[in-house]
């Protein structure tokens, strides 16, 4: 019996009380930009186009002399053989479906560095600052939990 009266009584006690919170000190002030560099996200997507190519090749009937005929062989070299004449698919030419790849990039982040009371920060912002950018400045006193 007498254990069951000392029970509520030890629940009642209080655990030591948190040392009080210190309020912040808070202001917001500006830095210098620096630079702000785009990161990007690269994107690609196949799409499958339609092509018609004339049922038989096209070739050159010009006669080309001296610095044309040397441009000729110059692209003639750069360019895939044999030359095919692309086509409306009404025109009769032979169709298919050709895969193209394209690669999109777009910024999704900046990489920021800027000076703040002559300290050099980097921080990853969702949008380019301009050339100040406001922080905010914080002042807390750190209490030791050790009593002297």
């Amino acid at each position: 019996m007498v254990l069951c009266l000392a029970l509520p009584a030890a629940a009642q006690t209080e655990p030591e009380a948190a040392p009080a919170r210190q309020p912040e000190n808070v202001r917001v002030e500006y830095a210098q930009v620096l630079r702000a560099e785009p990161v990007y996200q690269t994107l690609q997507a196949t799409s499958m186009v339609e092509r018609c190519e004339a049922s038989t090749p096209v070739e050159e009937t010009e006669d080309k002399t001296g610095f044309a005929r040397m441009i000729g062989a110059v692209k003639g070299a750069l360019t895939p053989d044999p030359k095919v004449e692309e086509v409306a698919p009404s025109a009769g030419g032979q169709c298919r479906m050709v895969p193209v790849e394209r690669e999109f990039r777009r910024p999704i982040a900046y990489d920021v560095d800027y000076v703040h009371r002559g300290v050099k920060y980097r921080s990853r912002l969702p949008a380019d600052p301009g050339n100040r950018l406001r922080v905010r400045v914080s002042v807390t006193p750190l209490v030791s939990q050790e009593t002297p």
